[in-house]
């Protein structure tokens, strides 16, 4: 069956058929007996004067049918929109950036200046990013200024729109990322959800743009397999042990892994930090491709690295060049994966617990499938440890509510190992999985804590169980009162989990809770922060 011809090619083709039409009226004027120069009669100037209303009222009703299409379609299904603000052209370019890696994932993305942005194209939008910029003393940019005047001094509801904001700065002027973060407060308070907290990035920090690339990857509903905009400089970690923690589990397997760094290297990290992995392809995949183009991989460069070594690190080109050098210009990294660190240092050891990925055709995850299946126990892991300022703790004196499900416990452990060596720390976990016989992710450590009223509160729930409350957010708004006490008592709440699922509907029962005035002065004082994924 042939393929149907697009609107765009029919429309293309009733236009030349409308202007032929007019070209045949019109050459009907110079056939005349007046010649062309000749000012034309009476009936040709009407002839003429009707095939251009003709031509006019059919390009308007192409336009007028395409816009209510184009609109129809946006309101079934809007598809995301990226708003950049920018003084130098940087966020407009980190927008297309952007934009890209997001349709890469399958998304339906509209781009706009913010000063294209108004109440009624928010109103029909259920996502939105900006990646907007703060210039001089903490002033937007000049172009901004429209979306200040007619938008920001309105007050739309936007209970229904989920965001997230980039916020653009440079730390050694005052009001850093300062336009960023008032976009922040003005859509949280009409309404809008945000996605995940705002991200500062400080002078085009490469690290902060990896995070930024991740998190698109993650609102795509899958990690983007693209390679990183900066990246990273990794030192080689060796794994000293590997576990499966949840074998029999009706979810995917979930591993506990055990690093250490570098001889004589031991980057700093403390509870809230994150772990940059740069995976690589198994070496019998490596050596499969190698085989099917005829390659050979024992080649080495100046630094006596093997070409193996390189493809192993790279995706692999389907046309590769012949000379090695030249294949070697060809690479491009595989794409970093990031995870929560579970200990911290006074453990001796970096560790990790992570749940095998899989892909649409059933393929293990790209790093997760490295790191749970495939490096070998003493061999070599690509790793840079990350600090993440706004997930780290709190003074012992200051009690902690920490909010988790399934591997998102790896965050919290962290935050628990911290606080267990304190006397008198009030800290409260509320953990969630699939079943408590199978997914109870480091039960008797947790279960010692809480005996040892080193950890004041465990709450737990397993959907798959039956139990009263299916998921940590109904549990969390049965202890309203006791959320309501704590938060009364100066807790900070820190949550860890998935940006897609139990994030946001945490999110909505704390509002509800506390009010969405509450909820504010809560995230104003950094007392309610999110690591999500």
């Amino acid at each position: 069956m042939s393929p149907r011809p697009s609107r765009a090619t029919l429309g293309n083709v009733l236009v030349m058929l409308a202007l032929l039409v007019i070209g045949a009226l019109l050459l009907r004027l110079h056939l005349g007996d007046t010649a062309w120069w000749a000012s034309p009669r009476q009936p040709a100037w009407l002839l003429a004067s009707a095939a251009l209303l003709v031509y006019a009222g059919f390009c308007l009703a192409v336009w007028w049918r395409g816009r209510s299409h184009a609109e129809a379609v946006d309101s079934a299904h809007p598809p995301l929109l990226l708003v950049w603000a920018s003084q130098t052209g940087f966020a407009l370019a980190l927008a297309e950036r952007s934009a890209q890696t997001l349709r890469e994932t399958g998304l339906a993305v509209r781009v706009r200046s913010l000063h294209q942005v108004d109440g009624p194209l928010l109103a029909r939008m259920q996502r939105a990013l900006f990646i907007v910029s703060t210039s001089g003393e903490g002033d937007p940019p000049d172009h901004a200024l429209p979306f200040l005047r007619r938008v920001m001094s309105a007050a739309p509801s936007l209970h229904h729109l989920q965001y997230g904001v980039l916020a653009l700065g440079d730390r050694s002027y005052g009001n850093f990322c300062a336009f960023g973060h008032q976009l922040d407060a003005w859509l949280r308070q009409h309404g809008a959800h945000a996605l995940f907290d705002t991200v500062e990035l400080d002078n085009a920090d490469p690290a902060t743009l990896r995070h930024w690339q991740q998190l698109l990857g993650q609102l795509g509903g899958s990690a983007s397999e693209q390679p990183d905009w900066s990246p990273a400089q990794y030192q080689p970690w060796r794994l000293l042990a590997r576990e499966h923690l949840n074998p029999g589990s009706v979810g995917g397997p979930v591993y506990w892994l055990r690093l250490q760094p570098p001889p004589g290297e031991t980057p700093p990290w403390q509870a809230g930090d994150i772990a940059e992995v740069g995976p690589r392809h198994p070496v019998a995949h490596v050596e499969a491709w190698l085989l099917r183009h005829d390659i050979d991989g024992s080649w080495q460069d100046d630094d006596g690295i093997t070409l193996a070594q390189h493809l192993s690190s790279a995706h692999l080109p389907d046309a590769p060049a012949d000379d090695p050098p030249a294949l070697l210009q060809q690479l491009q990294p595989l794409p970093h994966r990031e995870y929560s660190i579970a200990s911290v240092m006074a453990d001796g050891a970096l560790e990790l617990l992570l749940r095998r990925q899989r892909r649409a055709d059933g393929t293990p995850g790209l790093a997760s499938g490295w790191l749970c299946d495939h490096v070998a126990v003493g061999g070599i892991v690509d790793l840079r440890v990350r600090r993440n300022p706004n997930f780290h703790g709190v003074s012992p004196g200051t009690p902690l509510l920490l909010i988790g499900n399934g591997t998102g416990i790896a965050g919290l452990r962290a935050h628990l190992r911290e606080r267990a060596s304190t006397a008198g720390a009030r800290t409260w976990l509320l953990f969630g999985e699939r079943t408590r016989q199978h997914d109870f992710h480091f039960r008797s450590e947790l279960e010692q804590l809480h005996r040892e009223a080193r950890l004041e509160r465990l709450d737990t729930v397993f959907s798959r169980d039956g139990g009263e409350h299916r998921y940590v957010q109904h549990r969390l708004q049965a202890e309203a009162e006791r959320l309501r006490h704590w938060v009364h008592d100066g807790a900070t709440i820190l949550v860890c989990g998935s940006l897609q699922g139990m994030a946001p509907a945490v999110d909505a029962v704390i509002e509800q809770v506390l009010g969405a005035q509450g909820k504010e002065a809560l995230l104003l004082s950094g007392r309610y922060r999110r690591d999500v994924y």
